[in-house]
């Protein structure tokens, strides 16, 4: 059908890279931040949900522009090629610089999360806008393209990997403030805890390394908590001392109890993975190449690009479906924390839970090419949405024990639901070429705005549902009554709730109108029409 030469291998892998570091930066957010916001900033759930879905209002303008400043972009290094380079940097910064909590009132300290979460999305937008749309201009087999889509996902489920897998453990080691530890054993699983330390810290917590023992205060916070909990998140004053009753273990010693300033710890934390972040995106810079161009007879008017959009039927079902699968996504990513620390009780957990869901992941990615050639795009992508929430709202059914068949249940759902970013953005490449068939203009830039937009907007209003659930159960990351009494929306946020959202996304999609024939038919048409405005020797180098 046509000669367009494969991609090398080395240009795949360095494409992958740009959606490693943007998940770095994304996952980092959607599954830390509000956590983040509640235990350590103090915020409310209900402030902090309020906060990720007003910023994302500027999402909806800002995608929108960056997909036309992309579009309009010229230089000799292409039209989103440059903004990987320009913004890898800033990405850094600002992902670094939302992590921090500064010693403010909290006015104050809700003012500076709307700023550095505002900005975090807009640098974002100008990174990730162009670098979704470089999938398209890199090769023009619509095939080709499925392939890439899936090295990108595994580069991107790597990136949460890093993480997902990495930060809980770097929070830990970063923020360990080495107190003077007391343990005096009351029976062979009962002890009685005092720790201290020379400087202030405002959000220190306390557990074992295991995260089986449970601690009640003893002295004058009980009469504030009286609750037994596995760890406890205080406020600790320099050289007071801290008593606790702890029970559950045998054999406690002082080196068994983590204690962890989680300020100290997420920000330094979060610094290392920055780091990353610019190194991986420079490697997607150095090794890609753009390849394809608009007709050459096109003339920039933004006017009629955004007129082909608006009837570019392809392009508005994948932003409606690619909406709802975030809100999907990113309830489960902004729970799992919250689900693992105070229903299972044990935080470290999560981090492994989130890695061999990752792995999954990526397994579900490397098979989305082949099924998708053996199905259809499209009905995978149905088959895929179905699949992963009915297996996802089977986690209501279990318990706090039931360890081994919630981490079964999740990576069953995680393989389905890696099919649906994988498809996501390989469609969107497939509706930039059915505008160019049909319109004989191309947007490619404007068309990939939706991608974006569907991410950030969508976990906007997946934090917003997280938020409004927690706060209608009474939770407070801070109180531990109140953490215990909000166990039943935690759950519901972990299995259900996701489920029925990601059900109609499946429905949605029974609309889309491109089929395996339709789009070979136009992938087919337009790289004729370029052989014929494309001199050979330019052609041989596609």
């Amino acid at each position: 059908m046509n000669n367009v030469k494969p991609l090398s291998f080395l240009e795949k892998v360095a494409y992958a890279f740009g959606d490693g570091s943007a998940n770095i930066a994304w996952r980092g957010v959607s599954t830390f931040l509000l956590i983040f916001y509640t235990d350590v900033f103090g915020m409310t759930p209900a402030a902090a949900g309020l906060l990720l879905l007003v910023a994302r209002f500027s999402d909806g303008v800002s995608d929108v522009l960056m997909g036309v400043v992309g579009d309009r972009t010229k230089s000799k290094y292409g039209k989103f090629r440059p903004w990987i380079l320009w913004t890898a940097l800033p990405l850094g910064i600002i992902l670094s610089l939302l992590f921090t909590c500064p010693d403010w009132s909290m006015p104050m300290k809700i003012a500076y999360a709307y700023v550095t979460y505002i900005l975090f999305t807009l640098i974002y937008t100008a990174n990730n806008i162009p670098y979704g749309a470089l999938m398209a201009v890199m090769t023009p087999d619509d095939k080709e393209r499925g392939t890439l889509g899936s090295y990108r996902m595994v580069g991107a489920f790597a990136g949460g990997m890093i993480v997902q897998g990495a930060l809980l453990f770097l929070v830990s080691y970063f923020g360990n403030i080495n107190p003077t530890v007391d343990v005096e054993a009351l029976s062979n699983d009962k002890y009685h805890v005092t720790i201290s330390a020379p400087q202030d810290i405002d959000n220190v917590n306390i557990k074992t390394e295991d995260g089986i023992a449970t601690f009640v205060w003893d002295g004058v916070q009980a009469k504030q908590d009286s609750s037994a909990t596995q760890g406890k998140s205080f406020t600790l004053k320099a050289e007071e001392k801290y008593s606790f009753f702890v029970e559950g273990e045998k054999n406690l010693t002082a080196e068994n109890f983590v204690i962890v300033d989680q300020r100290e710890g997420y920000g330094k934390a979060i610094y290392s993975l920055s780091a990353v972040l610019v190194v991986m995106l420079l490697f997607t810079f150095y090794f890609t190449k753009e390849r394809v161009s608009p007709p050459k007879a096109q003339k920039s008017n933004l006017w009629a690009d955004l007129k082909d959009l608006a009837h570019n039927r392809p392009w508005f079902i994948l932003l409606v479906v690619g909406l709802v699968f975030n809100i999907y996504n990113n309830i489960k990513q902004g729970i799992t924390v919250i689900y693992f620390t105070h229903y299972l009780h044990d935080q470290l957990l999560a981090a492994t839970y989130m890695v061999v869901l990752m792995v999954a992941s990526i397994a579900g990615a490397m098979a989305t090419a082949p099924l998708s050639k053996l199905w259809g795009k499209k009905n995978l992508f149905i088959y895929a949405l179905f699949f992963t929430g009915a297996v996802n709202a089977l986690l209501a059914f279990c318990g706090p024990t039931d360890i081994a068949a919630i981490f079964t249940i999740g990576i069953i759902s995680e393989i389905g639901a890696a099919f649906l970013p994988t498809l996501f953005f390989a469609m969107l490449g497939d509706a930039a070429d059915y505008s160019e068939y049909i319109n004989g203009r191309r947007a490619t830039g404007l068309i990939y705005s939706a991608g974006s937009f569907a991410t950030k907007f969508g976990g906007g209003i997946a934090g917003a549902i997280i938020g409004a659930v927690l706060a209608y159960f009474g939770y407070n990351g801070q109180d531990a009554a109140a953490i215990q009494g909000a166990s039943e929306g935690i759950v519901m946020l972990m299995s259900w709730i996701p489920a029925i959202i990601v059900g109609i996304g499946a429905l949605l999609m029974m609309l889309y109108p491109l089929n395996n024939k339709r789009q070979a038919e136009v992938t087919s048409e337009l790289i004729s029409r370029r052989a014929k405005e494309t001199p050979a020797v330019e052609n041989s180098q596609l």
